[in-house]
């Protein structure tokens, strides 16, 4: 078990190491954009607009958003006290383009975050879902390309926004 972890936390390194090693100043600039779609203020402004949209499909999306960005957020946070990985450890002359919400890693909750408003979004306009899931998986992208997490911790964000949306939809 400990040499799979141990390739694990290889991998997601050398990962890491690929993207920051390939930064440009256009891509990091828009990075630093996208990134603050998984913030805390826009997903929850975006999923209190769904709520209160007069649209039924809307505010139905707006519900199912607003309980999976909950279970998701829960989950995160559970997870990151528990586990309390630490930020990447970027190398000599490579810095975070951003500044880190706290000091552990693993899962992402901006990942997290996107991802539910965006699943819950899909819902009232299927035609924008896949727009909807490439801006989703941009910010998790992002939060990898800043430095601040390990891809590794933005998979596991994913997966609890999947499992937190669907546990929405089942309730």
């Amino acid at each position: 078990m400990r040499e799979l972890i141990g390739m694990m936390r290889r991998g997601d390194e050398q990962a890491l190491l690929y993207l920051v090693n390939r930064r440009h100043g256009r891509l990091d600039r828009a990075m630093g954009v996208v990134t603050h779609l998984g913030g805390a203020t826009f997903t929850i402004a975006a999923t209190a607009a769904m709520l209160a949209a007069p649209s039924p499909t809307w505010s139905a999306a707006g519900r199912r958003a607003a309980i999976a960005l909950a279970a998701s957020h829960l989950c995160v946070q559970l997870l990151k006290r528990s586990i309390a990985r630490a930020r990447p450890n970027l190398p000599v002359g490579i810095l975070s383009l951003v500044k880190a919400p706290d000091r552990f890693s693993f899962p992402s909750g901006h990942s997290a975050a996107a991802l539910s408003v965006a699943l819950g979004v899909s819902l009232a306009l299927p035609a924008a879902a896949p727009w909807l899931l490439v801006v989703a998986a941009l910010v998790g992208i992002s939060r990898s390309y800043l430095g601040v997490h390990y891809p590794g911790d933005v998979a596991v964000g994913w997966a609890l926004a999947g499992a937190a949306f669907l546990f929405g939809a089942w309730i």
